[in-house]
């Protein structure tokens, strides 16, 4: 076999050291990347004399003593050699492209098979992805100097939250905001000499503070002015239906609260339930005389408000709900006659009847004239009820 072909059969294995901010350009003015043991060992010592507690330093004096054990295995098939690379100072994207652009550089002088990493601690281990897209990572050495390990993954930590609790407004609110709010109390008390009235403000503001958190207040408040800001009123006879509604409701309400003074004024209280039983027909008589009047006025402008509503709406609902007004108002009748013989059953119940009976009879008219109406005026109503078919 000739040198040639055994050279091109040796497994190339680079012992890579990663110097991810940029200490040996930054500290030591040295260029990377850097090839071979000669160029590694006097860059790790300039970098050692400008900075005796450099870690970078202590990583490539590192992969010089794994270079040189393995070396002395003097195994024929393996070919080993020592090369660093840097990113940049700033971090982030811009350390990753250009530890990725000098690896890219480094591979075309020499074309490793595997890569032995050389890490200086937790942020170089960042590089590894990249490391390992362009060359399989055949081990990790991670060099840290004693005792800063913690030290080095905690400060990393905390610098990581310390700087997500100032700029995201969120934990901004709680976490600086309450304590300044609290801060600033103290000064202003402090200037007046009122350092006494301090817990009692101390106490009240992280109350309510809790009381507006713990409720949801702020969120509340900030959809409602939302609302406010969004809110475009609704059509005119939607706003016509919704106040006869609401002035329907208070109506009748304010009628049954009158039905119960009418009934304390004629009716001595009863005391006892046999009481309540024997004076309900004059109890009932009396609710219904003094309530009846603002519950039919209720009933009359609720559904006259709908009238209203399907008018614009060109629907045959309002024919039906302006028969429904007629029948509401000649109901005050029934209502009257009913009342007269609960209050004083000897009165006899010829009203109660002829208002009935009167009573269906206008019923019975008033579905004719719908009928009729809706026959007479079919064009009116064409276009509404075309929708409605097409809908269904």
């Amino acid at each position: 076999m000739s040198s040639k072909e055994k050279k091109e059969e040796q497994k190339k294995i680079l012992i890579l050291c990663v110097d991810r901010d940029d200490d040996l350009g930054v500290k030591a003015k040295i260029e990377t990347p850097l090839l071979g043991r000669e160029a590694n060992l006097n860059a790790a010592v300039a970098l050692a004399l400008a900075d005796p507690e450099e870690a970078d330093a202590n990583a490539m004096f590192e992969a010089v003593r794994i270079h040189d054990r393995l070396q002395s295995r003097n195994k024929p098939d393996e070919v080993f050699e020592i090369a660093t690379i840097a990113g940049s100072e700033l971090g982030g994207v811009s350390a990753d492209r250009k530890i990725a652009s000098e690896f890219d550089e480094l591979l075309k002088s020499f074309k490793a098979d595997e890569v032995i990493l050389i890490s200086d601690g937790y942020s170089d281990e960042a590089v590894l992805p990249l490391i390992e897209s362009r060359v399989p990572v055949s081990s990790v050495r991670r060099i840290v100097m004693r005792h800063s390990e913690s030290i080095e993954e905690t400060a990393a930590i905390f610098t990581r939250y310390l700087k997500l609790i100032i700029e995201n407004p969120r934990y901004a609110r709680i976490a600086l905001g309450l304590p300044g709010l609290l801060i600033l109390l103290l000064g202003i008390l402090s200037i007046f000499n009122l350092l006494y009235y301090y817990w009692i403000a101390f106490v009240f503001v992280l109350s309510v503070f809790m009381l507006i958190k713990g409720f949801g207040v702020d969120k509340k408040a900030q959809n409602f002015y939302k609302w406010i800001k969004e809110y475009s009123p609704p059509p005119l006879q939607v706003l016509i239906s919704r106040f006869s509604l609401i002035a329907g409701t208070l109506s009748m309400i304010v009628g049954l609260y009158l039905g119960w003074v009418n009934v304390t004024v004629n009716v001595t209280t009863p005391q006892d339930i046999a009481g309540w039983i024997g004076q309900f027909g004059q109890i009932s008589g009396y609710f219904i005389k003094g309530c009846m009047d603002l519950i039919i006025i209720g009933v009359c402008l609720t559904l006259l408000g709908r009238v209203i509503y399907w008018y614009f709406e060109r629907n045959t609902k309002l024919l039906r709900n302006g028969a429904l007004i007629v029948m509401a108002g000649w109901f005050r009748q029934i209502l009257d006659g009913t009342a007269d013989v609960l209050i004083n059953p000897e009165m006899g119940y010829e009203k109660l009847m002829f208002a009935i009976i009167v009573g269906v009879l206008l019923g019975i008219a008033a579905t004719l004239v719908v009928i009729v109406v809706q026959r007479s005026y079919k064009k009116f109503f064409k276009k509404i009820e075309g929708e409605e078919f097409e809908k269904g």
